[in-house]
């Protein structure tokens, strides 16, 4: 199975200036990752050709590297992915723009049932709040936020340990004289 995904932004900003966010990706200083709600891209050195690392329990190592301009990671895990995933700029026609992520991948056993139920939305959510947390970043604003669908704050929910839902026991309280039958 081949997968091929692909999330953009356009923004009214000089190449230079989201070319500075891509330069920030691991760092202490990262503006482009969003940190704060998912876990964060760690590398075993600075950001360039050779490093190791990911996030959570997805693996890459930096493949190529073109500082203020693009980053190509390529898949160690999890297993099954065969494949890079890469951020990049180019220029609109109007003079804006388009900070893209895409996402390249052959999969192989596991990854072929994995991807589909767990993997992708998950993916699709981060990138979303990765583009969200860029235009905020070069713009001031986000003009339409992602929101996360019920699946993936289910599987967040389920990853981070938390109940996903509230379990109603549909006990009568002590106090009440209503007989249970």
């Amino acid at each position: 199975m081949r997968v091929w995904n692909r999330h953009y932004r356009i923004v009214d900003v000089a190449q230079e200036r989201a070319g500075a966010l891509i330069d920030t990706l691991s760092s202490d200083g990262d503006r482009l990752w969003p940190v704060g709600a998912w876990p964060p891209m760690r590398f075993d050195r600075a950001l360039g050709v050779g490093a190791a690392g990911g996030h959570g329990p997805v693996r890459y190592r930096v493949e190529s590297y073109e500082p203020g301009r693009s980053v190509r990671f390529r898949f160690t895990a999890p297993r099954g992915f065969d494949g890079f995933h890469e951020f990049t700029l180019r220029a609109t026609e109007t003079g804006k723009t388009e900070l893209a992520h895409l996402m390249v991948l052959r999969l192989r056993h596991p990854a072929w049932m994995t991807y589909p139920l767990l993997w992708r939305p998950l993916h699709d959510a981060l990138l979303e709040d990765c583009l969200d947390r860029a235009e905020r970043e070069l713009t001031g604003t986000v003009r339409t936020p992602a929101r996360w669908g019920r699946y993936v704050r289910l599987l967040r929910n389920l990853i981070s340990g938390k109940r996903p839902f509230r379990l109603s026991t549909n006990k009568v309280p002590p106090t009440s004289t209503t007989a249970i039958r």
